[in-house]
């Protein structure tokens, strides 16, 4: 029963080989280009923080929340329940183009989330690790943006 147990979470835990990763600034490009770069406000470092709390920069990240029922998708991690199509859908995108690693659906949908729940505040991994940061300029160190 224990070895069965340990297999199973050793399995959620591995990456499959053919993970799409970013690197930091192919991201930070990538959020610039959509037009994150101080939209309503919030700089792009901020952005690219969020990138790596939620996703460690995987577009194609999914992770499963069984304790509040949620599927969270790509590279900020939008819940199926209220913006993909699992769900109410008011990004109207699939859930799956939301795992596109050239960013441009969920460049959208992350506008979305900002200008209707209030902010980036939306992502408790931003509220808990880029917020209040001290250290955001790290997040584009070295980038040609």
């Amino acid at each position: 029963m224990k070895v069965s147990v340990v297999l199973t979470l050793v399995g959620y835990l591995m990456v499959p080989s053919d993970a799409a990763v970013l690197g930091r600034c192919v991201v930070a490009k990538r959020l610039q280009e959509g037009g994150l770069s101080n939209f309503e406000g919030y700089s792009l470092e901020n952005w690219v923080c969020l990138a790596y709390f939620e996703s460690k920069f995987n577009p194609e990240a999914v992770y499963e929340n069984v304790r509040e029922d949620y599927l969270g998708f790509g590279l900020f991690q939008i819940r199926n329940t209220d913006w993909c199509d699992k769900g109410r859908n008011l990004c109207h995108v699939s859930c799956s183009d939301l795992l596109d690693p050239n960013l441009k659906k969920t460049i959208e949908c992350a506008k979305k989330i900002v200008k209707e729940k209030g902010g980036m505040g939306a992502w408790p991994a931003w509220t808990l690790n880029c917020q209040y940061s001290d250290t955001l300029a790290r997040w584009l160190d070295g980038c040609k943006l």
